[in-house]
Protein backbone atom coordinates (compact mmCIF):
# COMPACT_ATOMS: atom_id res chain seq x y z
CA UNK A 1 0.00 0.00 0.00
CA UNK A 2 1.17 3.37 -0.75
CA UNK A 3 2.20 6.38 2.05
CA UNK A 4 2.36 8.76 0.01
CA UNK A 5 1.35 11.91 2.14
CA UNK A 6 -1.58 13.62 1.39
CA UNK A 7 -1.47 17.65 0.51
CA UNK A 8 -2.76 18.17 4.42
CA UNK A 9 0.14 16.01 5.10
CA UNK A 10 2.57 17.96 3.31
CA UNK A 11 2.40 20.87 5.03
CA UNK A 12 4.21 19.33 8.31
CA UNK A 13 6.91 16.45 9.34
CA UNK A 14 5.30 14.44 11.81
CA UNK A 15 6.17 10.84 11.86
CA UNK A 16 4.45 8.98 9.11
CA UNK A 17 3.98 5.46 8.64
CA UNK A 18 7.25 3.91 6.78
CA UNK A 19 5.08 1.22 4.15
CA UNK A 20 6.93 2.01 1.16
CA UNK A 21 6.18 4.22 -1.72
CA UNK A 22 3.79 3.51 -4.43
CA UNK A 23 5.96 2.52 -7.47
CA UNK A 24 3.54 4.34 -9.83
CA UNK A 25 2.83 7.33 -8.39
CA UNK A 26 2.51 10.37 -10.75
CA UNK A 27 5.09 13.24 -11.13
CA UNK A 28 7.45 11.84 -8.71
CA UNK A 29 10.61 13.87 -8.73
CA UNK A 30 13.70 14.18 -5.80
CA UNK A 31 13.12 15.71 -2.75
CA UNK A 32 14.97 18.83 -1.34
CA UNK A 33 16.18 16.86 1.13
CA UNK A 34 17.68 14.44 -1.70
CA UNK A 35 19.31 17.42 -3.48
CA UNK A 36 20.50 18.74 -0.02
CA UNK A 37 21.89 15.00 0.20
CA UNK A 38 23.37 14.80 -2.88
CA UNK A 39 25.65 18.33 -1.83
CA UNK A 40 28.15 16.08 0.61
CA UNK A 41 29.23 14.06 -2.36
CA UNK A 42 30.58 17.26 -4.14
CA UNK A 43 33.02 17.54 -1.45
CA UNK A 44 34.02 13.50 -1.97
CA UNK A 45 34.33 13.84 -5.68
CA UNK A 46 36.39 16.75 -5.16
CA UNK A 47 39.07 15.14 -3.09
CA UNK A 48 38.94 11.79 -4.65
CA UNK A 49 39.74 14.17 -8.52
CA UNK A 50 42.51 16.46 -6.93
CA UNK A 51 44.41 12.98 -5.07
CA UNK A 52 44.13 11.09 -8.23
CA UNK A 53 44.84 14.19 -10.47
CA UNK A 54 47.94 14.95 -8.06
CA UNK A 55 48.68 11.38 -8.47
CA UNK A 56 48.94 11.37 -12.93
CA UNK A 57 51.18 14.35 -13.00
CA UNK A 58 53.67 12.59 -10.80
CA UNK A 59 53.65 9.88 -12.73
CA UNK A 60 52.13 7.30 -9.77
CA UNK A 61 50.05 5.56 -12.13
CA UNK A 62 49.28 2.87 -9.77
CA UNK A 63 48.47 4.88 -6.99
CA UNK A 64 46.06 6.90 -9.12
CA UNK A 65 44.24 3.94 -10.47
CA UNK A 66 44.17 2.17 -7.08
CA UNK A 67 42.84 4.92 -4.52
CA UNK A 68 40.75 6.48 -7.07
CA UNK A 69 39.08 3.05 -7.66
CA UNK A 70 38.81 2.29 -4.06
CA UNK A 71 37.45 5.99 -3.45
CA UNK A 72 35.16 6.42 -6.36
CA UNK A 73 33.40 2.66 -5.41
CA UNK A 74 33.32 3.94 -1.84
CA UNK A 75 31.85 6.86 -2.94
CA UNK A 76 29.36 6.13 -5.63
CA UNK A 77 28.03 2.76 -3.22
CA UNK A 78 27.23 5.31 -0.68
CA UNK A 79 25.23 7.21 -2.64
CA UNK A 80 23.85 4.26 -4.46
CA UNK A 81 22.57 2.83 -0.51
CA UNK A 82 20.35 5.93 0.30
CA UNK A 83 18.79 6.80 -2.96
CA UNK A 84 17.24 3.26 -3.33
CA UNK A 85 15.66 3.02 0.15
CA UNK A 86 14.47 6.98 -0.48
CA UNK A 87 12.66 6.06 -3.46
CA UNK A 88 11.06 2.98 -1.79
CA UNK A 89 10.29 4.34 1.45
CA UNK A 90 11.01 7.96 1.70
CA UNK A 91 8.44 9.25 4.09
CA UNK A 92 9.77 12.90 4.72
CA UNK A 93 8.79 13.10 8.55
CA UNK A 94 11.08 14.13 11.02
CA UNK A 95 12.99 10.90 12.18
CA UNK A 96 13.48 9.97 7.86
CA UNK A 97 15.15 14.05 7.91
CA UNK A 98 17.41 13.86 10.73
CA UNK A 99 18.98 10.37 10.49
CA UNK A 100 19.36 11.57 6.76
CA UNK A 101 21.19 14.23 8.28
CA UNK A 102 23.54 11.90 9.95
CA UNK A 103 23.67 9.78 6.71
CA UNK A 104 25.27 13.35 5.81
CA UNK A 105 27.54 13.56 8.24
CA UNK A 106 29.14 10.22 7.55
CA UNK A 107 29.28 11.40 3.55
CA UNK A 108 31.64 13.87 5.19
CA UNK A 109 33.58 11.61 7.23
CA UNK A 110 34.38 9.32 4.46
CA UNK A 111 35.39 12.39 2.55
CA UNK A 112 38.18 13.51 4.83
CA UNK A 113 39.45 10.00 4.99
CA UNK A 114 40.18 10.06 0.88
CA UNK A 115 43.58 11.83 1.11
CA UNK A 116 44.67 9.66 4.10
CA UNK A 117 43.89 6.68 1.75
CA UNK A 118 45.74 7.95 -0.83
CA UNK A 119 49.17 8.64 1.52
CA UNK A 120 48.86 5.44 2.53
CA UNK A 121 49.09 3.85 -1.03
CA UNK A 122 51.96 7.12 -1.87
CA UNK A 123 54.28 5.90 1.19
CA UNK A 124 53.83 1.84 0.32
CA UNK A 125 53.11 1.30 3.54
CA UNK A 126 49.45 0.11 4.39
CA UNK A 127 46.25 0.46 2.73
CA UNK A 128 45.12 3.22 5.37
CA UNK A 129 40.93 4.03 5.10
CA UNK A 130 40.76 3.66 8.53
CA UNK A 131 38.66 7.35 8.37
CA UNK A 132 36.64 6.15 5.48
CA UNK A 133 35.49 3.21 7.46
CA UNK A 134 34.10 5.41 10.26
CA UNK A 135 32.21 7.59 8.01
CA UNK A 136 30.41 4.37 6.39
CA UNK A 137 29.99 3.47 10.71
CA UNK A 138 28.95 6.31 10.69
CA UNK A 139 26.43 6.06 7.76
CA UNK A 140 25.38 2.74 8.45
CA UNK A 141 24.34 2.75 11.74
CA UNK A 142 22.34 5.51 10.55
CA UNK A 143 20.79 2.91 7.54
CA UNK A 144 20.13 -0.31 9.40
CA UNK A 145 17.67 2.25 11.36
CA UNK A 146 15.82 2.90 8.47
CA UNK A 147 15.79 -0.72 7.01
CA UNK A 148 14.69 -1.85 10.58
CA UNK A 149 12.44 0.75 10.81
CA UNK A 150 10.88 0.06 7.09
CA UNK A 151 10.53 -3.68 8.30
CA UNK A 152 8.65 -3.20 11.20
CA UNK A 153 6.01 -0.46 9.75
CA UNK A 154 6.13 -2.78 6.04
CA UNK A 155 5.09 -6.54 7.04
CA UNK A 156 4.65 -7.25 3.55
CA UNK A 157 8.23 -6.82 2.65
CA UNK A 158 10.26 -7.26 5.90
CA UNK A 159 11.92 -10.52 4.80
CA UNK A 160 13.52 -8.09 1.91
CA UNK A 161 14.26 -5.04 4.54
CA UNK A 162 15.67 -7.75 6.97
CA UNK A 163 18.00 -8.43 3.96
CA UNK A 164 19.26 -5.31 3.33
CA UNK A 165 20.36 -5.47 7.00
CA UNK A 166 21.77 -8.59 7.20
CA UNK A 167 23.82 -7.58 4.06
CA UNK A 168 25.13 -3.85 5.40
CA UNK A 169 25.75 -5.48 8.94
CA UNK A 170 27.97 -8.45 7.48
CA UNK A 171 29.71 -5.63 5.09
CA UNK A 172 30.69 -3.48 7.64
CA UNK A 173 31.62 -6.12 10.25
CA UNK A 174 34.64 -6.92 7.41
CA UNK A 175 35.53 -3.71 6.50
CA UNK A 176 35.84 -3.04 10.32
CA UNK A 177 38.36 -6.17 10.39
CA UNK A 178 39.91 -4.83 7.62
CA UNK A 179 41.12 -1.59 9.93
CA UNK A 180 42.58 -3.46 13.15
CA UNK A 181 44.58 -6.33 11.16
CA UNK A 182 47.59 -5.50 9.25
CA UNK A 183 47.29 -7.25 6.08
CA UNK A 184 49.98 -7.04 2.78
CA UNK A 185 48.83 -5.30 0.13
CA UNK A 186 48.25 -8.11 -1.81
CA UNK A 187 45.80 -9.93 1.19
CA UNK A 188 44.13 -6.64 1.46
CA UNK A 189 43.32 -6.22 -2.18
CA UNK A 190 41.50 -9.96 -2.11
CA UNK A 191 39.75 -9.14 1.07
CA UNK A 192 38.75 -5.95 -0.53
CA UNK A 193 37.29 -7.77 -3.58
CA UNK A 194 35.49 -9.99 -1.26
CA UNK A 195 33.64 -7.63 0.99
CA UNK A 196 32.54 -5.70 -2.62
CA UNK A 197 31.41 -8.85 -3.60
CA UNK A 198 28.43 -8.81 -0.40
CA UNK A 199 28.09 -4.94 -0.96
CA UNK A 200 26.48 -5.44 -4.45
CA UNK A 201 25.20 -9.01 -3.65
CA UNK A 202 23.11 -7.68 -0.58
CA UNK A 203 20.55 -5.89 -3.03
CA UNK A 204 20.45 -8.15 -5.34
CA UNK A 205 19.15 -10.75 -3.15
CA UNK A 206 17.12 -8.41 -1.13
CA UNK A 207 15.47 -7.59 -4.57
CA UNK A 208 15.64 -10.95 -6.47
CA UNK A 209 14.79 -13.47 -3.97
CA UNK A 210 13.41 -11.87 -1.05
CA UNK A 211 10.54 -10.18 -2.12
CA UNK A 212 11.90 -6.63 -3.17
CA UNK A 213 10.79 -2.88 -2.43
CA UNK A 214 8.62 -0.62 -3.98
CA UNK A 215 11.14 1.64 -5.24
CA UNK A 216 10.08 4.44 -8.14
CA UNK A 217 11.70 3.76 -12.15
CA UNK A 218 10.94 7.34 -13.45
CA UNK A 219 12.01 8.53 -9.56
CA UNK A 220 15.36 6.63 -9.91
CA UNK A 221 16.66 7.56 -13.36
CA UNK A 222 16.35 11.04 -12.39
CA UNK A 223 18.15 10.66 -8.97
CA UNK A 224 20.92 9.12 -11.35
CA UNK A 225 21.19 11.52 -14.11
CA UNK A 226 21.27 14.26 -11.07
CA UNK A 227 24.12 12.50 -9.46
CA UNK A 228 25.90 12.94 -12.91
CA UNK A 229 25.26 16.48 -12.88
CA UNK A 230 27.12 16.87 -9.32
CA UNK A 231 30.15 14.55 -11.10
CA UNK A 232 29.84 16.61 -14.50
CA UNK A 233 30.97 19.52 -11.60
CA UNK A 234 34.59 18.18 -11.50
CA UNK A 235 34.58 18.99 -15.25
CA UNK A 236 33.95 22.53 -14.55
CA UNK A 237 36.39 22.48 -12.18
CA UNK A 238 38.93 20.90 -14.51
CA UNK A 239 38.27 23.58 -16.81
CA UNK A 240 38.68 26.14 -14.21
CA UNK A 241 42.33 24.74 -13.43
CA UNK A 242 43.45 24.57 -16.73
CA UNK A 243 42.21 27.98 -17.53
CA UNK A 244 43.79 29.69 -14.82
CA UNK A 245 47.15 27.89 -15.42
CA UNK A 246 47.15 29.51 -18.99
CA UNK A 247 45.90 33.41 -17.83
CA UNK A 248 48.81 32.99 -15.24
CA UNK A 249 51.52 31.74 -17.20
CA UNK A 250 50.72 33.74 -20.82
CA UNK A 251 47.68 35.45 -19.95
CA UNK A 252 44.43 36.49 -22.16
CA UNK A 253 45.56 34.40 -25.15
CA UNK A 254 43.94 32.61 -27.85
CA UNK A 255 45.04 29.44 -25.47
CA UNK A 256 42.97 30.84 -22.71
CA UNK A 257 39.86 31.16 -25.13
CA UNK A 258 41.11 27.47 -26.55
CA UNK A 259 40.93 25.91 -23.14
CA UNK A 260 37.71 27.53 -21.88
CA UNK A 261 35.93 26.13 -24.98
CA UNK A 262 37.48 22.48 -24.30
CA UNK A 263 36.95 21.99 -21.45
CA UNK A 264 33.57 23.01 -21.01
CA UNK A 265 32.24 21.84 -24.63
CA UNK A 266 33.69 18.44 -23.34
CA UNK A 267 31.78 18.57 -20.28
CA UNK A 268 28.61 19.91 -21.74
CA UNK A 269 29.47 16.96 -24.67
CA UNK A 270 29.44 14.41 -21.77
CA UNK A 271 26.24 15.65 -20.42
CA UNK A 272 24.16 15.86 -23.67
CA UNK A 273 25.47 11.89 -24.27
CA UNK A 274 24.01 11.16 -20.96
CA UNK A 275 20.52 11.80 -21.71
CA UNK A 276 20.06 9.98 -24.45
CA UNK A 277 19.93 7.04 -22.46
CA UNK A 278 16.44 5.56 -22.02
CA UNK A 279 16.60 4.84 -18.29
CA UNK A 280 13.26 5.94 -17.10
CA UNK A 281 10.61 4.37 -19.96
CA UNK A 282 12.82 0.51 -19.87
CA UNK A 283 13.11 0.37 -16.03
CA UNK A 284 9.50 1.01 -15.58
CA UNK A 285 8.86 -1.91 -18.28
CA UNK A 286 11.68 -3.95 -17.22
CA UNK A 287 12.59 -3.28 -13.74
CA UNK A 288 14.58 -6.95 -13.60
CA UNK A 289 17.14 -4.88 -16.08
CA UNK A 290 17.58 -2.32 -12.73
CA UNK A 291 20.48 -4.01 -11.62
CA UNK A 292 22.91 -3.86 -14.42
CA UNK A 293 22.14 -0.33 -15.12
CA UNK A 294 22.80 0.75 -11.51
CA UNK A 295 26.05 -0.88 -11.01
CA UNK A 296 26.88 -0.26 -14.32
CA UNK A 297 26.81 3.59 -13.75
CA UNK A 298 29.64 3.97 -10.98
CA UNK A 299 31.90 3.26 -13.65
CA UNK A 300 30.08 6.24 -16.40
CA UNK A 301 30.49 8.38 -12.35
CA UNK A 302 33.45 7.02 -12.36
CA UNK A 303 34.84 8.11 -15.47
CA UNK A 304 33.13 11.57 -15.42
CA UNK A 305 34.69 12.28 -12.31
CA UNK A 306 38.04 10.89 -14.09
CA UNK A 307 37.70 13.49 -17.27
CA UNK A 308 37.71 16.22 -14.68
CA UNK A 309 40.91 15.15 -12.48
CA UNK A 310 42.05 14.87 -16.60
CA UNK A 311 41.89 18.44 -17.03
CA UNK A 312 43.35 19.25 -13.90
CA UNK A 313 46.38 17.22 -15.18
CA UNK A 314 46.22 19.40 -18.08
CA UNK A 315 46.83 22.60 -15.92
CA UNK A 316 49.93 20.88 -14.11
CA UNK A 317 51.47 19.94 -17.48
CA UNK A 318 50.25 23.40 -18.85
CA UNK A 319 51.99 24.96 -15.92
CA UNK A 320 54.93 22.73 -15.99
CA UNK A 321 54.36 21.08 -12.42
CA UNK A 322 53.53 17.51 -14.00
CA UNK A 323 56.11 14.74 -14.51
CA UNK A 324 54.66 13.32 -17.18
CA UNK A 325 55.19 14.32 -20.88
CA UNK A 326 52.54 16.12 -23.14
CA UNK A 327 50.76 11.98 -25.15
CA UNK A 328 50.61 10.91 -21.07
CA UNK A 329 48.33 13.69 -19.77
CA UNK A 330 46.20 13.98 -23.20
CA UNK A 331 45.64 10.01 -22.13
CA UNK A 332 44.31 11.41 -18.19
CA UNK A 333 41.57 13.12 -20.20
CA UNK A 334 41.17 10.81 -23.62
CA UNK A 335 41.30 7.70 -21.58
CA UNK A 336 37.76 8.63 -19.13
CA UNK A 337 35.87 9.97 -22.07
CA UNK A 338 36.51 6.92 -23.68
CA UNK A 339 35.45 4.53 -21.26
CA UNK A 340 32.12 6.73 -20.54
CA UNK A 341 31.25 7.29 -23.95
CA UNK A 342 31.45 2.81 -24.22
CA UNK A 343 29.86 2.61 -20.85
CA UNK A 344 26.83 4.79 -22.35
CA UNK A 345 26.40 2.45 -25.81
CA UNK A 346 26.80 -0.74 -23.80
CA UNK A 347 24.12 1.00 -21.15
CA UNK A 348 22.22 1.58 -23.88
CA UNK A 349 22.51 -1.68 -25.63
CA UNK A 350 21.38 -3.67 -22.40
CA UNK A 351 18.43 -1.24 -21.55
CA UNK A 352 17.06 -1.87 -25.11
CA UNK A 353 18.24 -5.61 -25.44
CA UNK A 354 19.84 -4.97 -29.03
CA UNK A 355 22.70 -3.14 -30.70
CA UNK A 356 21.73 -0.85 -33.05
CA UNK A 357 24.31 -0.85 -36.38
CA UNK A 358 23.81 3.19 -36.09
CA UNK A 359 25.96 2.71 -32.76
CA UNK A 360 28.92 0.63 -34.56
CA UNK A 361 29.57 3.16 -37.05
CA UNK A 362 29.37 6.45 -33.86
CA UNK A 363 31.58 4.36 -32.06
CA UNK A 364 33.87 4.14 -35.13
CA UNK A 365 33.98 7.50 -35.87
CA UNK A 366 34.12 8.45 -31.77
CA UNK A 367 37.81 6.20 -32.02
CA UNK A 368 38.98 8.44 -34.78
CA UNK A 369 38.38 11.78 -32.90
CA UNK A 370 39.90 10.15 -29.78
CA UNK A 371 43.51 8.93 -32.08
CA UNK A 372 43.66 12.07 -33.73
CA UNK A 373 43.89 13.92 -30.48
CA UNK A 374 46.73 11.70 -29.90
CA UNK A 375 48.70 11.41 -32.95
CA UNK A 376 48.63 15.05 -32.65
CA UNK A 377 50.10 15.04 -28.76
CA UNK A 378 52.65 12.64 -30.11
CA UNK A 379 53.25 15.22 -32.83
CA UNK A 380 54.09 17.69 -30.69
CA UNK A 381 50.73 19.87 -31.24
CA UNK A 382 49.79 22.18 -28.26
CA UNK A 383 47.86 20.83 -25.46
CA UNK A 384 45.08 23.18 -25.91
CA UNK A 385 45.05 22.39 -29.61
CA UNK A 386 44.58 18.45 -29.08
CA UNK A 387 42.22 19.06 -26.15
CA UNK A 388 39.78 20.80 -28.85
CA UNK A 389 40.10 18.16 -30.61
CA UNK A 390 39.33 15.28 -28.16
CA UNK A 391 36.23 17.66 -27.07
CA UNK A 392 34.37 16.83 -30.19
CA UNK A 393 34.51 13.18 -29.48
CA UNK A 394 31.37 13.44 -27.75
CA UNK A 395 29.76 15.46 -30.72
CA UNK A 396 30.03 12.19 -32.95
CA UNK A 397 27.48 10.71 -30.67
CA UNK A 398 25.49 13.79 -30.20
CA UNK A 399 25.31 14.42 -34.13
CA UNK A 400 24.37 10.93 -34.72
CA UNK A 401 21.59 10.70 -32.09
CA UNK A 402 19.60 13.89 -33.22
CA UNK A 403 20.28 13.26 -36.69
CA UNK A 404 19.00 9.14 -36.99
CA UNK A 405 19.19 7.86 -33.45
CA UNK A 406 16.27 9.18 -31.68
CA UNK A 407 13.88 7.77 -34.45
CA UNK A 408 16.00 4.12 -34.01
CA UNK A 409 15.08 4.82 -30.01
CA UNK A 410 11.71 5.73 -30.70
CA UNK A 411 11.21 2.41 -32.44
CA UNK A 412 13.24 0.27 -30.07
CA UNK A 413 11.12 1.35 -27.27
CA UNK A 414 7.96 0.89 -28.70
CA UNK A 415 8.74 -3.14 -28.75
CA UNK A 416 9.79 -2.74 -24.86
CA UNK A 417 7.45 -5.03 -22.49
CA UNK A 418 8.04 -6.55 -19.37
CA UNK A 419 7.21 -6.80 -15.67
CA UNK A 420 6.66 -3.41 -13.99
CA UNK A 421 6.08 -4.88 -10.35
CA UNK A 422 8.09 -7.25 -8.19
Amino acid sequence: MSTTPPPSESLHHHARRMGGRDPHESHRVATPLELLFDLTFVIGFGLAASQFAHALAEGHYAVALIGFGFASFAICWAWINFSWFASAYDTDDWIFRLVTMVQMIGVLILAIGLPRMFASLEHGGHFDNSVMVFGYVVMRVAMVFQWLRAARQDPARRKACLTYVAAISLAQLGWIVLIFLDFSLGLTFVFTCTLTLVEMAGPWIAERKAGGTPWHAHHIAERYSLFAIIALGEGVVGTVATLSAVIDGQGWTLDAVLVCIAGMGLTFGLWWVYYILPSAPILHARRDRSFVWGYGHMIVFAAIVATGAGLHVAAYFIEHKAHIGPVATLLTVAVPVSIYLLMIYALYAYLIGRFDLLHAWLLGGTVVVIAAAIVGAMAGIGMTWCLIILMLAPVVTIVGYEVRGHRHQIEALATQSGPTVH
